[in-house]
């Protein structure tokens, strides 16, 4: 294609500057010329036998290579971000300009790579290179921030905030936009190859704030349009706390109808995050993102309030929060909430409630489609040790409601197999599930109806204190266990309150190592 970058035409002065005239057979024009074909900008190898001396010392002293580095660059970086030449189709177009074609910022890095690779024995030419890059990526990044400006400001950037069956693809200014993010990431990833940009020093390589300009051009793209697919993620998720009734299904069995519409709107969004996060750069914000509803999902399904059939079924309203009503729980569409629904006429299918396990099981399938992060090893740790709590999640809830769960079992054994599905679960998620468990149903006596009653704060100000998400939960757990164990050392010694007593006391154990 026309816009791609080549070596050999593009980079190469036609107007190199010309050393003083000198008699063609003076010794001084030889090696100065011989002194030139090793570092020369050019792909091309010259017919002349390399000069094994590393003296270069003479280029950095008349300034003649880094001029012509300065004009390639310059050069480079404005036909990285010129207009593509060629036919295009309207719809393809934002005020008149296509979007960056993919690899440009890759060709600008690789151009960048090989006069850094060059000049690796030469200290003082390398530093000089490293000045040299700083006006032309500073014109890049300005720029860059022109060009995006005006297309997060447009309405049409966040219509529609979220993909969905009718429109499962970004339109033409998001693409641009995400054109704009993927040349960033495509420098940012040569960069990283080349440890540029990571000192703070004012005396490292100069580039650190062009390596932050561009992280910050990734996330002003990218951050509205994930937190897009969260927060209607966010409603569902949340719903799983209240059991849901629904029609049976001998097929997929009983699930809750957020499950429901889970199951259908969770694919369109793990092709659009596939298409957001398509450089490693967005792979932090593709972290937190599936880091914080899976945490979501812990809090939800480890509190599920234990309904029976003749309880009220609830709906979420408006605001996101829980109000009784006598309907059941029904989804209309993926993108919607709860709403009513209405009777009619026909006999309807029997309802059966779901269960804890039945829609953790499910919840784990629906979130194992989204993609997640390849290229960062602390980003990808992360979000396999957040699935692996939801997993082990599952195990536990299928012993909180199992009345056969002690049954022909000692103590010993029982606080073996507590510990077992406890290990990779944090305190506070496992702990609501094991108060749950009628083994345990005594100890606290049935009065006190949640981990927040027994620590005589409000349900809400202890889920913003303490269940804000991983870190804080971790942090909160030790006080939240000590403060139960001394609950239960006030009341009568028995099996069950030993077993729960030594766990607190394990986990305390484990949070002081």
């Amino acid at each position: 294609m026309m816009y791609t970058f080549k070596n050999q035409s593009i980079f190469r002065p036609t107007n190199r500057p010309l050393s003083p005239s000198t008699p063609p057979d003076s010794p001084v024009v030889t090696e100065r010329a011989r002194s030139l074909t090793p570092i020369s900008f050019n792909l091309r190898r010259s017919s002349l036998t390399p000069v094994t001396s590393p003296t270069r010392v003479p280029l950095i002293q008349d300034g003649s290579y880094l001029e012509a580095l300065g004009q390639r660059l310059n050069e480079a970086v404005s036909k990285a971000l010129a207009h593509p030449s060629g036919p295009s189709q309207p719809s393809e177009l934002v005020g008149g300009r296509r979007q960056i074609p993919a690899g440009h910022g890759r060709a600008l890095g690789n151009l960048i790579s090989s006069e850094l690779q060059a000049a690796r024995d030469n200290r003082h030419l390398y530093k000089a290179i490293l000045r040299a890059l700083q006006k032309p990526l500073s014109v890049l990044l300005n720029n860059l921030s022109a060009l995006l400006l005006p297309l997060l400001s447009s309405p049409a950037f966040l219509q529609p905030s979220v993909p969905t069956l009718q429109m499962p693809s970004p339109n033409a200014t998001q693409l641009h936009a995400l054109a704009i993010a993927d040349f960033a990431g495509e420098l940012l990833s040569s960069f990283d190859d080349m440890a540029l940009g990571i000192d703070t020093d004012s005396r490292g390589d100069g580039l650190q704030p062009i390596r932050a300009g561009l992280v910050s051009l990734i996330g002003r793209v990218l951050t509205p349009l994930i937190t897009g697919i969260k927060e209607a993620l966010i409603p569902l998720i949340d719903a799983l706390e209240i059991p849901g009734r629904t029609t049976s299904n001998k097929a997929k069995g009983a699930v809750h109808p957020s499950i429901t519409a889970l199951q259908s709107s969770v694919p369109v969004y793990s092709r659009a995050l596939g298409r957001y996060a398509s450089t490693c750069h967005s792979h932090t914000l593709l972290a937190s993102f599936l880091i914080s509803i899976v945490w979501r999902a812990l809090v939800a399904l480890s509190h599920r309030s234990v309904m029976t059939e003749s309880s009220t079924p609830v709906v979420l309203s408006e605001k996101g929060s829980y109000v009784p009503s006598p309907r059941i729980l029904s989804v209309t569409s993926p993108a919607g909430l709860f709403n009513l629904k209405r009777g009619c006429s026909r006999p309807t299918s029997p309802v059966i409630m779901s269960t804890a396990v039945a829609d953790a099981k499910a919840l784990y399938e629906i979130f194992s489609c989204f993609p997640r992060p390849t290229h960062t090893q602390v980003a990808r740790e992360a979000v396999d040790e957040a699935f692996v709590h939801l997993e082990a999640l599952v195990s536990l809830l299928e012993i909180a409601d199992d009345p056969f769960f002690v049954v022909s079992k000692t103590a010993e054994e029982i606080a073996d197999e507590i510990h077992g599905l406890t290990d990779e679960l944090p305190t506070l998620i496992a702990l609501p599930v094991l108060l749950r468990v009628q083994y345990f149903g005594s100890v606290l006596g049935p009065q006190v109806s949640s981990v927040a009653a027994l620590l005589n704060i409000s349900e809400d100000v202890y889920r913003k204190d303490c269940l804000a998400g991983f870190g804080r939960a971790e942090h909160c757990g030790p006080d939240v266990a000590q403060r139960i164990l001394d609950e239960i050392y006030t009341r009568p010694v028995v099996d069950p309150a030993n077993c729960l007593a030594d766990w607190l006391e394990a986990r305390l154990g484990q949070n002081d190592h």
